[in-house]
């Protein structure tokens, strides 16, 4: 059986659980918070919230050098919002913030919480590569915005004609929420995608 965990160190916890659960059903995901529990699942969702709190706890719990060989040796990791700035390999500094340690996992640049404040937060039809219509209805809170593709890395959904979403090989990240959205069509590509048997 399949096993998807969700790092369940800050942010989206319950929402991502629950928007896998609909696709493989509640006993198919489990909550990661050490290196020991990361070494049980198939594939890792890494949720949206704080990237600076996400990042400072992975280093708090001994989990990031764990992580970093997960990726290596080809985990699929999802990341969506904070989770795209943890995946990025490059970020651009942030005004007034500090910007958090990054897994460089993503051939990108990104710039935390462009989009605006948590009062500009927005929704728009997104158009992602391989879904059938209508469009993905993307939830944007305090997103990041990707300001660079680099060679390594694929871009897979646009709002409009801007990139929100990319991936590079078994890792994809997204600016915006899918676990908000009720859709659970990009958990399940997601799956199908990289996981075999899922």
């Amino acid at each position: 059986m399949t096993v998807v965990g969700v790092l369940a160190l800050q942010g989206d916890v319950p929402e991502h659980r629950a928007a896998f659960a609909r696709v493989l059903g509640p006993d198919g995901v489990v909550l990661v918070r050490t290196a020991r529990e990361l070494a049980r699942v198939d594939a890792l969702v890494i949720p949206g919230g704080e990237s600076t709190t996400i990042s400072a706890m992975l280093d708090k719990g001994g989990l990031r050098q764990a992580l970093v060989e997960r990726i290596g040796r080809g985990l699929p990791v999802l990341g969506t919002c904070a989770g795209l700035i943890v995946l990025a390999d490059r970020l651009e500094a942030s005004p007034g913030g500090r910007d958090p340690t990054t897994l460089r996992a993503l051939d990108i640049t990104v710039r935390r919480n462009d989009f605006g404040r948590q009062r500009e937060s927005f929704e728009a039809p997104v158009r992602v590569e391989g879904l059938r219509a209508p469009p993905f209805p993307g939830v944007f809170i305090r997103a990041p915005r990707i300001l660079e593709v680099g060679r390594k890395a694929t871009p897979f959904a646009w709002r409009d004609t801007e990139v929100v979403g990319v991936r590079a090989g078994t890792v994809w990240g997204l600016s915006f929420h899918p676990e908000l959205s009720g859709d659970p069509r990009i958990a399940a590509a997601f799956l199908r995608t990289n996981v075999p048997g899922a």
